[in-house]
């Protein structure tokens, strides 16, 4: 069975920092994340999302854990197809994702800020979440195709918010698709109900890596504030459901990582534990 690596989507969001999970002394940048890499072995850096991450501050993050933790960076905005800001774009570059020269300055600056990660084998993916609107079909083929080619060598996770990629009739062109590029995929869970839901599927498209990522199954999704969207409190129950799909997911990957993104106060860390605690208690039984 490959390794399961179970850790949340943020350790610095401003909901968990105010809810005093971490201790009083610990709330400084490096004092937070010692004390997450203490209790976790892989956290997700959203912020790589809104803007492009910095060698400084990937070095640091590489000082301040241990041996074996690691990160997995969630694409920059641009690369993905979402709206961005020109303030987030560095030298007052335009927001402009059609212009090939403001795309490769942009892709050449992302992998510069995660190029210590790499260099030290602390880069456990890097998660390209695209938009609801990237539906599949040609264009969208031609793009995770330029996308593999820039990103070679990189270890690569794949989020889709169309629910049409991973419907029945059409899960296996996707998967296929994602294996021939050797991307892993990305599986859910979240609210089922809505007429955007991501089926809670779990295909293996890599040999090497597998992640599930848990956003919370809130009615507010895709329509309410950050806060709406993402405030939801796992149940034990709903947390064991899942535990022997991950058990299976593990036994056919090198390594599984297991994210919870419900970031609202400390629902996420409190899941993640949970689980954590829920897989770990199962091993132990097989192996006793």
């Amino acid at each position: 069975m490959g390794d399961i690596l179970v850790g949340t989507c943020s350790w610095t969001d401003r909901a968990l920092v105010g809810s005093g999970w971490y201790p009083v002394r610990r709330r400084d940048a490096e004092g937070r994340l010692r004390y997450y890499a203490e209790r976790f072995p892989v956290v997700e850096v959203d912020s790589g999302y809104y803007a492009l991450p910095g060698e400084r501050n990937s070095r640091l993050w590489v000082e301040r854990t241990p041996d074996g933790f690691v990160f997995d960076v969630k694409a920059f905005s641009l690369l993905t197809g979402h709206p961005t800001k020109e303030r987030a774009l560095p030298d007052g570059l335009p927001a402009d994702a059609g212009d090939p020269a403001v795309l490769d300055e942009v892709w050449a600056r992302f992998a510069d800020g995660i190029g210590p990660l790499r260099a030290a084998g602390r880069l456990g993916s890097v998660l390209f979440q695209f938009p609801p609107w990237f539906r599949p079909g040609a264009r969208a083929e031609a793009f995770l195709e330029e996308c593999a080619v820039r990103t070679a060598g990189w270890p690569l996770a794949v989020e889709f918010r169309h629910p049409a990629w991973w419907r029945e009739e059409r899960a296996e062109p996707t998967r296929a698709l994602l294996t021939r590029l050797g991307f892993a995929a990305v599986g859910v869970d979240m609210a089922r109900t809505l007429p955007s839901s991501i089926p809670p599927v779990t295909p293996v498209t890599s040999p090497h890596l597998s992640v599930v990522r848990f956003h919370g199954r809130s009615a507010a999704w895709g329509t309410g504030s950050k806060e709406d969207r993402f405030r939801y409190d796992y149940s034990r129950a709903e947390l064991q459901e899942w535990a022997p799909r991950l058990r299976t997911l593990a036994e056919q990957v090198g390594r599984l990582h297991v994210l919870f993104n419900n970031c609202c106060a400390d629902s996420a860390v409190r899941a993640a534990e949970t689980m954590d605690r829920l897989l770990a208690r199962r091993a132990a039984q097989e192996t006793s």
